[in-house]
């Protein structure tokens, strides 16, 4: 059966020295330190992860693929790389470049990849323009940030961002990143744990009370990790809505549950009684298979968790390929051999 894993990140196998040229710091580069590895650092030296040659090598990622019988991996940045703390046209040409590198991956290997862009949403007018850069040069959507330095997506700025992806039917993926609380708990790795699902459940309540998905009902938007904690605190969202619509219905007067099956999540949840609950509630039709690919919190089998549920196979089809096409608006035709 077709597989299309929807969360897989990637990197340029070298990084330019941004702090030389733009004259201040906080980005990331890569020290190949040894054969197929190398390390994320911060330019202060800083060390964030170790990577292998499958975050940058689309042979070995075709290689790892074939293993598991994935047919499509979509491509995205890791979330580090968006920069949006950096100077405005800083970020833009950061984004240009990523997002060149994976056009070119895409353009190589159009059966088994597609690409995501990032756009420097720092500053709207420049995130639309290459926004539309990105459709100019084979890209089907965008990744963003769950947050941008700390404003919520709902913010009017970011507004006519979203009405630009519907406009030009650019698909969203919003990855948690910058997680609310992230120096207060450091300790066991729970900014990961614990803030990547709220930054998550962040994300989706804002587009919803702030009516951006209300007034862009096409936006095809995806979020990342089963919706985070969203799906779970549903009941406590809704309760406080009705109980204190002078706090949630300042912007959208529509009770937040109406908004289930108006957009996609991955599958990305790791434990199958979650996964039941989830088809249960959104629908199989809105669940993307999702691994977080190549990084250890993902999912090591990919879509493994779907096909070890007891689901009739029209049920995994729709989870292993079809969300990923209608959220994509692709056709499955085009990664037929």
């Amino acid at each position: 059966m077709l597989k299309i894993d929807v969360h897989t990140h990637i990197l340029p196998k070298e990084i330019p020295n941004w702090k030389d040229k733009f004259g201040y710091g906080g980005f990331v580069r890569l020290e190949h330190h040894q054969p197929c590895c190398a390390r994320m650092l911060k330019d202060d030296g800083h060390f964030f992860r170790e990577v292998e040659s499958n975050c940058w090598s689309a042979e070995k990622r075709i290689e790892e693929c074939d293993a598991q019988n994935v047919s499509v991996q979509v491509l995205s940045t890791v979330p580090v790389m968006f920069s949006y703390w950096a100077k405005a046209n800083d970020g833009a040409e950061i984004a240009e470049f990523l997002n060149d590198g994976i056009a070119e991956i895409v353009g190589k290997f159009p059966q088994r990849f597609v690409g995501l862009g990032t756009v420097p949403m720092q500053d709207a007018k420049l995130a639309i323009r290459e926004l539309e850069r990105c459709r100019e040069i084979g890209l089907v959507g965008v990744q963003i940030g769950s947050n941008v330095n700390q404003l919520n997506l709902g913010e009017p700025q970011f507004f006519d961002f979203f009405a630009a992806c519907e406009n030009i039917g650019m698909a969203i993926f919003v990855h948690p990143w910058e997680m609310m609380g992230e120096h207060e708990m450091q300790k066991y790795w729970l900014p990961w744990l614990v803030g990547m699902p709220a930054e998550t459940s962040r994300a989706i309540c804002s587009l919803i009370f702030s009516g951006v998905l209300e007034r862009l009902p096409n936006l095809r938007v995806c979020f990342a990790h089963g919706g985070g904690s969203f799906p779970y605190t549903l009941g406590r969202i809704e309760h406080g809505f009705r109980v204190r619509p002078d706090l949630c219905a300042v912007d959208n007067q529509r009770n937040p549950r109406e908004y289930l099956g108006k957009f996609w999540l991955d599958s990305l949840v790791h434990d199958a009684a979650t996964l039941e609950y989830l088809v249960k509630t959104i629908g199989a039709e809105k669940i993307a298979l999702g691994t977080d690919y190549p990084f250890p919190l993902g999912e090591e089998i990919a879509g493994s968790l779907i096909e070890s549920v007891n689901f009739d196979e029209s049920t995994k089809a729709q989870m292993l390929h079809g969300a990923a096409l209608k959220w994509l608006n692709l056709e499955k035709k085009l990664f037929e051999i």
